[in-house]
């Protein structure tokens, strides 16, 4: 693993500006001078699963949102002086993803403070924990629900404090439980929590009823826009690497476990190159299957793509998705609804499976994913915004000891067969 120079970390801190930018950019065109109202539907409509920014208050205030909070997370990673990497690259993406359909400028800001509190009362630094703190704003729809939804005010923004100082401690367990297949390890540990916290608050009648936001419109505008985005990341990487593909088998030979820093292990070119395909290839998805780009599925396209630099690739997200197809042609949920594309790009969680025992069990994963992600939701009362990490966690855990159990039987059985064919 080698140790990236200052111009690889200018590099990635100008790519992270940038695509905020671009996104702010976007934002204030399209939403014009009703931007300041869009913003304030943002903030105070009820943003747990499924709460589509774009159908919900309008495009501009959702791509605005989006790029503040790429930005504004960004510029935190400056200021703690943190040396961007892949996971940079991955955490900053999925907040800008997820600022489109459930995060938003006021609701991450209390999880960040209670891992911050955390990391003060044990005496870490606080670049220990600052990813769990990223990542942690998965729960951020708690702020809404209990800040302005029930009323509790300064009470309830104390309480979601409360949330994000819980959250380091249990990350690190979590860590253990799955060993690094599911990629998205906090998302897992915030579903843990939701689906306690999610007890709680129906235990007390506190718990909010099922909604359901999914934008349709606009397709032509946003298909140009989000296949331009990751068209210039893709150029960007062959730019960067003299206009080939030289290196990127090497990346295709990692399988993706936990932790898989692409600009760590091979360098930024082939990062990018890998990141502007998978984006390329989530947006394609999306509307070769009649699908709609809105908040949920582009936020799916910018995780996938931001993981691009942190253990996914082509070839360990495809037996995956494969998988999840399987399951989304033979049960009873259509291929093209909102469950089962967001099961596509967000399962590939479980790429490291894939990566690790080879196609056949990436292929069991997906299609178990498949099922056990339409059953998860309602125990945080979607709440949990990574609903797909809190599955994959579940299946890595199931899954694992049932691979390596195999393989063992596998080799016993060898052996007995070499034994029985001497005799």
């Amino acid at each position: 693993m080698r140790i990236l120079h200052a111009g690889v970390i200018i590099l990635i801190f100008k790519f992270l500006y940038t695509l905020s930018l671009i996104f702010i950019c976007f934002g204030l065109i399209m939403g014009n001078l009703s931007i300041p109202e869009q913003i304030s539907k943002i903030v105070t409509s009820p943003d747990y699963l499924i709460a589509d920014y774009l159908e919900i208050a309008g495009i501009g205030g959702a791509f605005l949102n989006s790029g503040l909070l790429m930005l504004t997370f960004t510029l935190l990673l400056k200021f703690i002086r943190i040396s961007p990497s892949g996971v940079s690259i991955a955490a900053v993406m999925t907040i800008g993803g997820f600022a489109l359909f459930g995060k938003n400028v006021f609701n991450v800001w209390p999880i960040v403070l209670g891992v911050f509190l955390y990391t003060f009362l044990i005496g870490e630094n606080m670049k220990t924990y600052l990813y769990v703190a990223y990542f942690g704003t998965a729960l951020a729809p708690f702020t809404t629900h209990l800040v302005i939804s029930k009323g509790f005010d300064m009470i309830g923004f104390l309480m979601v404090i409360f949330v994000g100082f819980l959250l380091p401690p249990l990350a690190s367990f979590s860590l253990t439980l799955h060993r690094g297949y599911n990629l998205y390890n906090v998302g897992f540990t915030a579903g843990i929590l939701g689906m306690i916290l999610g007890a709680l608050l129906k235990a007390y009648n506190l718990e909010p009823p099922e909604q359901f936001y999914w934008h349709t419109e606009n397709q032509v505008l946003l298909s140009i826009f989000i296949y331009a985005i990751f068209f210039f990341i893709l150029t960007f990487g062959l730019k960067l690497n003299n206009w080939t593909l030289n290196g990127y088998k090497n990346l295709l030979k990692y399988s993706g476990k936990l932790i898989t820093d692409f600009p760590l292990l091979e360098n930024e070119a082939v990062t990018f190159i890998n990141i502007g395909i998978l984006g390329l290839f989530g947006t394609t998805y999306v509307l070769m299957i009649g699908s709609s780009l809105n908040g949920p599925t582009i936020g799916g396209i910018m995780t996938l793509a931001g993981f691009g630099a942190f253990g996914k690739h082509p070839k360990n997200i495809a037996p995956v998705i494969i998988g999840i197809l399987i399951g989304a042609i033979t049960n009873a949920q259509p291929m093209n609804s909102a469950s089962m594309v967001l099961a596509v790009l967000f399962g590939t969680t479980l790429a490291p499976i894939a990566g690790e025992f080879g196609i056949f069990w990436g292929i069991i994963a997906g299609f178990l994913h498949s099922a056990l992600v339409l059953n998860t939701s309602f125990l945080h009362h979607g709440l949990n915004l990574y609903n797909n990490g809190l599955s994959g966690g579940l299946i890595a855990i199931f899954l694992i000891p049932l691979i390596e159990a195999a393989k063992v039987l596998s080799k016993n059985t060898m052996k007995q067969l070499k034994i029985i064919f001497r005799r």
